[in-house]
């Protein structure tokens, strides 16, 4: 853990947990409490929420929350710009170095945050990417579908050898995830963004389950044919990718 202390006497965190939120009240309190059950005593860590535009209390929970968790904090987007940016505003206000992800509904178990970060650490500078991949899938038969297809045709193009990256359960490192060019949808081609950055991937089972209340803020079958257009952007980007040349210092030698 680390033993150094931020301007305001906090220790500065290993990791960050960032959790993009829209209109999840009901969810704030409990998926909070699992993520410390997950890991405290583990890591000096902090907890990113990005409220993004939420029209409900979700703002006020988290408020309430924050006045008993001092390594708790809250980001707020005046109105949502998304799942990719709510994620890109954390990681970009984290101090960690390891940051890990969850989507703010419940539907993913912070008890596998662990391995997520174990996976990173364990990488040895060689993981830019932990990725979840969900078994036993608690959705509807239409969504499975949705979801198969999506990451079928997604994996035929980039051929990024991941089944699923809808899976907001991810762990990178911050360096790596703000060297990668940013879009909106960003978060669904982390894999592929990743190994073109030069990086590995490891890949965890992660047993789904359903939300804890309310439904999905964040889908893919609306943004479909911006989706197409993003897959035909980040194929041009792997394709374009050249190897950074090998670049040699010259001193003068009087």
């Amino acid at each position: 853990m680390s033993d150094q202390s931020s301007h305001s006497g906090q220790p500065i965190p290993d990791v960050s947990i960032v959790v993009p939120v829209r209109n999840g009240q009901d969810n704030v309190a409990p998926l909070i409490a699992e993520i410390a059950a997950a890991l405290d005593g583990r890591w000096a860590y902090e907890i990113i929420y990005v409220n993004d535009g939420s029209t409900d209390a979700t703002g006020e929970r988290l408020a309430a929350e924050m006045r008993v968790r001092k390594n708790l904090r809250q980001i707020r987007h005046a109105a949502s710009s998304g799942q990719s940016a709510a994620v890109r505003t954390g990681v970009r206000f984290a101090r960690g170095q390891i940051v890990a992800t969850l989507d703010g509904d419940g539907q993913n178990n912070p008890a596998f945050l662990p391995n997520l970060i174990e996976a990173i650490e364990k990488g040895n500078g060689r993981i830019g990417l932990a990725a979840g991949q969900r078994v036993g899938r608690k959705d509807t038969g239409f969504k499975k579908f949705q979801s198969r297809t999506a990451n079928g045709v997604r994996n035929l193009i980039l051929r990024d050898g991941t089944r699923d990256t809808g899976c907001g359960l991810k762990g990178f490192r911050r360096d790596v995830f703000l060297s990668l060019p940013y879009f909106d949808g960003l978060h669904r081609f982390l894999p592929a963004l990743v190994r073109r950055e030069g990086f590995d991937i490891a890949y965890v089972d992660v047993i789904d389950r359903p939300r804890h209340s309310g439904v999905s803020n964040y889908g893919f079958f609306d943004r479909l044919w911006i989706g197409i257009m993003d897959l035909a952007g980040v194929w041009w980007l792997i394709r374009r990718k050249k190897s950074n040349p090998v670049a040699t210092e010259v001193f003068r030698h009087d």
